[in-house]
């Protein structure tokens, strides 16, 4: 544990309360606007009716329809934006700018560092930072956070590709391993952005100088954004693509964090309850 943490240890949820409710001057349990104070309100009633880690599930699988509902937004974005070829105006630009810059050694480099955001590199990280944050913080709310960060970005890239079912650019324009699968959004792309901003929070709740959460919000968005941009690079999705999957992974994060939040705010109330008991 770095000087940065908090020394005491967490017991439980309790301890996880007293540590986790805070970035810098933000209350996380505290909500400014109304539609905020409602959900409260209503986090509040199913912490005391069914216990705070069930209002987490429950919201969380609220969340998971609203991720739904965005990928048919996605849609129609996409039908808005592109045209009857399915390639937006922008899309074809920017690949044969590409295209002029490229070479086997950046080939090489670029296809290895996007290979870390794949169906194998993603999972491994998740795994890795849900099985030390839960160990070390002796809670479940990683391990929970981690996997439906996962699930929900997952969920929307399946919906978002069978929906819309774009082509991806040509195998004459990318680089090898050429992928075969739907293009739209980019699912690497989208991955990256709900996993590794929902590593940054729950990292960033246990720093306690600004420098050291500013550096850890620079790196994740960083690190997306170099996804995103090796996609568009490689040819194996077009910029479109990786926009869509950008927004998409930043709505459901935002899903997610709030998801948290309403949790810490039901976790509150009901301490107070079983205090006063």
């Amino acid at each position: 544990m770095t000087v940065d943490e908090q020394q005491q240890p967490e017991h439980g949820p309790r301890g996880e309360r007293t540590q986790d409710t805070q970035v810098g001057d933000v209350e996380l349990t505290h909500w400014r606007t109304r539609l905020g104070r409602w959900m409260a309100g209503f986090a509040r009633w199913m912490g005391a009716t069914l216990g705070p880690y069930a209002t987490l599930i429950i919201t969380l699988a609220i969340g998971a329809a609203i991720a739904t509902a965005l990928s048919f937004l996605a849609v129609a974005v996409y039908d808005a934006v592109t045209d009857e070829d399915g390639i937006a105006g922008i899309d074809r630009p920017v690949l044969d700018a590409i295209i002029t810059i490229r070479n086997p050694g950046a080939n090489a480099f670029i296809t290895g560092f996007t290979d870390l955001a794949g169906t194998v590199g993603m999972p491994l990280v998740a795994i890795i930072a849900l099985v030390t944050l839960s160990i070390r913080r002796r809670s479940w709310t990683p391990l929970v956070l981690i996997v439906a960060a996962g699930g929900g970005s997952l969920l929307m890239t399946v919906a978002g590709k069978i929906l819309i079912g774009r082509d991806r650019p040509p195998i004459t324009d990318a680089v090898p391993p050429y992928e075969v699968s739907a293009s739209f959004p980019s699912g690497h792309t989208l991955n990256a952005v709900a996993i590794l901003g929902v590593i940054a929070y729950l990292l960033i709740l246990r720093r306690h100088t600004a420098w050291s959460r500013a550096l850890i919000i620079v790196i994740a968005v960083v690190a997306t954004v170099l996804v995103a941009a090796s996609r568009v690079y490689l040819g194996h999705h077009w910029v479109t693509d990786v926009v869509a999957g950008w927004a998409l992974g930043a709505a459901w994060l935002a899903l997610v964090i709030t998801a948290h939040r309403l949790y810490l705010t039901s976790r509150l109330r009901h301490d107070e309850q079983r205090a006063l008991a």
